[in-house]
């Protein structure tokens, strides 16, 4: 229904399992599984890291879920490396499973689902807005400001168009504008 010209997905790591901070517990594999959903919609993809507060955990779920986004298949071993200390004593790139209980039923999850559907399908969507050149600013009048009267009030507009930052112009051999 929204048909996105581009997606932006934000990967944060602190629902891992093990996260110091979070209280979720999904593999990296589950986390990764929504990186190559998302990639399939086949739209421009910028992604992010985020949130993660077990550091050795989330540059796992950051390498792994760079290679699927490459297409590439990592080993699960990790190679020797200046940094392999804070991987040890098994130096892999997957972590061990979570140990919360799901109490999650599929009739529930399936309840939720549908709701947030519903919901989704009552919200009006943005309407599409098509990419249009600025026009330029000539149009705008010099302002001499020795000609202004002092008793007369300025628009908003006209003052805000006065406005000028120390360090966007430059004088002598600095100015780019001549």
């Amino acid at each position: 229904m929204y048909q996105p010209g581009a997606i932006v997905l934000q990967c944060g790591a602190d629902s891992l399992a093990g996260d110091r901070l979070g209280c979720f517990n999904l593999s990296i594999d589950g986390h990764a599984a929504c990186v190559r959903i998302v990639k399939k919609f086949n739209l421009p993809l910028l992604v992010t890291g985020g949130g993660g507060y077990t550091k050795e955990n989330v540059a796992r779920c950051w390498t792994f879920e760079t290679g699927v986004l490459l297409d590439t298949e990592l080993p699960n071993e990790i190679p020797d490396n200046e940094y392999i200390k804070y991987f040890e004593p098994e130096c892999l790139l997957s972590i061990p499973n979570g140990h919360i209980e799901n109490l999650n039923s599929r009739s529930y999850l399936s309840t939720i689902k549908m709701q947030v559907l519903e919901n989704l399908r009552s919200i009006q969507h943005a309407p599409g807005v098509q990419m249009q050149e600025v026009p330029p600013d000539f149009y705008i009048p010099d302002i001499d400001e020795k000609e202004q009267n002092p008793d007369e009030r300025m628009h908003k507009h006209t003052k805000d168009k006065q406005i000028q930052r120390d360090d966007e112009y430059y004088d002598g051999d600095n100015d780019n504008d001549s």
